[in-house]
């Protein structure tokens, strides 16, 4: 395959891994929306599916669809990245960037299908966790940690399933993906997968979702009588719904993109010692 064609597939199949698992994260938090309050394993099921479509998509690449498992695979002392695909600087750019590029453009169309959802939410942090990953408990040292573990787990079965065939193909992804956001997922959300977060941070950040704070009552003084005899009571007003300043947690962004790409080199580095 030439340069275009990797960057194609890995494109189409990492837009529609992030359409459903963006999907499902929308579902899931945005207000009005039918799968509203769905929990923690509708979405990693969701995110589960959304791999299993995605691989489907891009079988022509092996379907990395993450920058972490292309790390992996050249880490792993393998010579192809999949039949008739040589590890090349080139092939690898077009792997990167087709994953990237694909990753925006699958969090772009999830928008468009909960547009008004996204209009009618007035949580900013909701928005953002659409499209991004972020802590539960703020320690950039920990976050990584985490994120390093659960793509050490991703990338090392994912190297595994290539010397051990399962016959159960995308499936078998698909419930790692969903095995790890269920044990692995709750500090961090368990981006494993840069192009997963960075592709569609920069989405949120360009995309028109300025938040708008909810309207909340307050006490005012209100004068009653007149003359000498004037006294103050108070009664309950509602301040007018305020504009918010969209913030896409830049100060975060690095950590989902390092601690997978250092997980991924260290799963290519020891499944290549032990399998």
């Amino acid at each position: 395959m030439n340069f275009g064609s990797i960057f194609v597939s890995e494109a189409f199949g990492t837009g529609l891994l992030i359409l459903l698992g963006a999907g499902v994260v929308a579902n899931v938090l945005l207000t009005k929306s039918k799968g509203f309050d769905g929990g923690w394993l509708l979405i990693n099921f969701g995110w589960g599916l959304g791999v299993f479509a995605g691989v489907y998509a891009a079988y022509k690449t092996g379907a990395h669809l993450n920058p972490a498992v292309t790390v992996g695979i050249a880490f792993s002392g393998a010579h192809e990245y999949a039949t008739g695909i040589p590890i090349t600087v080139g092939n690898t750019i077009a792997y990167l960037l087709g994953q990237m590029i694909g990753a925006f453009l699958g969090a772009c169309a999830a928008y468009l299908a909960y547009k008004r959802h996204f209009d009618a939410e007035t949580d900013g942090a909701k928005k953002l966790a659409v499209f991004s990953t972020g802590p539960e408990i703020r320690s950039y040292g920990w976050n990584l940690v985490t994120e390093i573990l659960a793509t050490f787990v991703l990338v090392f079965v994912v190297v595994a399933f290539g010397h051990t065939p399962t016959g159960l193909g995308p499936a078998a992804v698909a419930l790692l993906v969903v095995g790890i956001g269920a044990s692995l997922g709750g500090p961090t959300g368990y981006a494993i997968n840069p192009a997963r977060d960075l592709g569609p941070r920069i989405a949120h950040a360009l995309l028109p979702m300025n938040s708008t704070a909810a309207a909340e009552p307050e006490r005012v003084p209100v004068k009653v009588g007149a003359g000498d005899g004037t006294q103050q009571r108070t009664e309950q007003r509602t301040v007018p719904a305020q504009p918010q300043r969209k913030n896409s947690d830049w100060s975060y962004a690095w950590v989902p993109v390092a601690g997978p790409l250092i997980g991924g080199a260290l799963a290519g580095i020891i499944a290549h010692l032990v399998l």
